[in-house]
């Protein structure tokens, strides 16, 4: 198979090139597809990339204290394991310099185009084909498989007056680093993971900071150091060292995953949130406000040793509420509280279960895969989407966990990926397309094993539920499940459509 081309297709006007894969995304997802697709000796493949560069989230998130929530150790391939990570828990441009020498090694650069955006992909039924706009061209590929990921775009709420405050204003993920904020008045909207990691970092330099809680977060500390020079040499000399630390790591998570399964489990472990608040908060207001009224699980785990002294700081305040309006230079929280600030820094998240790639994605009858979801998103084992054949979900719904690697989870549906694609190509298959009763069935068995979870039954809002409340985001059992079950393409699952000798679908 011809290696792809980044000058083939270009232009409004060309002619849509003929390939066998299309990877929306060069982030983690997108690599790992395609260093499968090369180890299977699938070279007519392209990676399409909006940005300049590859990297995702870990490109994007440029913030202060930017750093990973798992062990380094788990967080990285398993096929490419890294020596050098620097501490326990890695930091944002640790991750990113390893996700590009990766892709590096690989070869992955020779099959990307930087600055393609993807702005259309409809399954043409006839042809067996997806057409995929892009920025700089047209394609007409066998396969799909969107890389693009939950943590994508950023999540900015509406708030009257926003529009006419006079200082900076941005998201997290898009932190402005033009923006010098010694000595200003800064109000923080949001206390997710973001924000615990940023808010420190900041804290010492502003003139005041005002920090908007909409709910109080679980935080416990972070068993977090950097890692010796002698601990560095025995990973990088020592036969199996990487592997034995790697599943070290992986045995604590799941045994600590148990817990996501058996809310009663966690409420003992959360005993160590609340000495971790007791320890670092001697103000009982404070405390009070910090103190969250749900089971620890039912949000996504902090961690930090840095977020609660800082908010103990006399230059800090904490607003126990959300943020109503802003009026001029001022922002007014739901309480009625309010203050006089020079910037507004949002720490609220992304479009997890409303992702944007949904709304570019459209089946053989002109439907988006948004549309089809109707803010529910549904996938049989988060990976395929009845009616939309030929298409792969990386990191899709119904797949998430509060323990575990992304790594582990996008791994699985890799192998699961690269199996149904090399049957489709090998066997001159024109399309598999699972069947609706499958992807139901499979949907159904989760929910119902969702209720008894820490993510149902916890007691708080999260982003594991969507617009319609429903939790589409979790997997409730094991991550060796996880594999076990996303293990190998079953064509009794699909319908699958060959071609005749005289190339007519059937």
């Amino acid at each position: 198979m011809a290696r792809a081309r980044n000058t083939a297709g270009s232009g409004p006007d060309a002619e849509p090139r003929e390939i066998d894969v299309v990877v929306v995304g060069a982030g983690a997802s997108g690599i790992g597809a395609a260093i499968r697709l090369l180890r299977e000796n699938i070279t007519d493949f392209v990676v399409l990339e909006k940005a300049g560069d590859l990297g995702g989230t870990w490109r994007d998130n440029t913030y202060p204290g930017c750093a990973c929530d798992v062990p380094s150790a788990l967080y990285s391939y398993s096929f490419a394991p890294n020596p050098g990570w620097s501490r326990v828990f890695a930091t944002q441009p640790e991750i990113r310099t390893y996700l590009r020498d990766v892709a590096e090694r690989h070869g992955v650069g020779r099959y990307t185009r930087f600055g393609a955006e993807v702005t259309d992909a409809r399954w043409e039924e006839a042809a067996g084909r997806w057409r995929v706009s892009s920025t700089t061209g047209e394609f007409r590929a066998r396969v799909l498989i969107a890389g693009a990921g939950p943590w994508h775009e950023p999540r900015i709420p509406e708030i009257d007056g926003l529009a006419g405050f006079p200082g900076a204003v941005f998201h997290s993920s898009r932190w402005a680093h033009d923006v010098d904020l010694t000595g200003k008045r800064v109000a923080v909207v949001g206390t997710g993971a973001s924000a615990v990691q940023f808010v420190p970092e900041i804290q010492p330099e502003v003139a005041s900071l005002h920090l908007f809680q909409r709910t109080a977060q679980w935080v416990l500390p972070k068993p977090d150091r950097e890692l010796t020079e002698a601990e560095r040499w025995v990973l990088r000399r020592v036969p199996g060292a990487q592997r034995a630390l790697r599943a070290a790591e992986y045995g604590l998570m799941e045994a600590l995953g148990v817990g996501f399964r058996h809310p009663w489990i966690l409420r003992l472990v959360q005993r160590v949130g609340l000495w971790h608040l007791r320890r670092t908060v001697r103000d009982a207001g404070l405390r009070a406000a910090l103190t969250p009224n749900y089971t620890l699980g039912c949000k996504r785990l902090l961690m930090s040793n840095t977020y609660y002294p800082a908010l103990a700081r006399p230059n800090v305040r904490v607003h126990p509420t959300a943020l109503r309006e802003v009026r001029g230079s001022t922002v007014v929280g739901a309480d009625g509280s309010r203050a006089e600030v020079d910037a507004i820094i949002f720490g609220t998240g992304f479009h997890m279960l409303d992702m944007p790639v949904a709304e570019k994605v459209f089946d053989g009858h002109g439907r988006s895969l948004a549309e089809r979801w109707q803010g529910s998103p549904q996938a049989y084992l988060g990976t395929t989407v009845s009616g939309f054949p030929n298409a792969f979900l990386l990191l899709g719904p119904s797949l998430g966990t509060g323990h575990s690697s992304a790594f582990t989870i996008l791994e699985a549906q890799l192998d699961y990926m690269i199996d149904s694609v090399r049957r489709i190509l090998g066997n001159g298959w024109s399309s598999v397309d699972v069947r609706p009763e499958v992807q139901d069935r499979f949907n159904a068995e989760v929910q119902r094993a969702l209720q008894g979870t820490v993510y149902n039954a916890g007691g708080c809002s999260s982003y594991y539920l969507d617009a319609n409340g429903r939790n589409s985001f979790n997997w409730p059992w094991s991550t060796p499940r996880l594999r076990r079950t996303i293990r190998a393409f079953d064509p009794a699952d699909y319908t699958i459509r060959h071609r005749d000798t005289t190339g007519a679908a059937r």
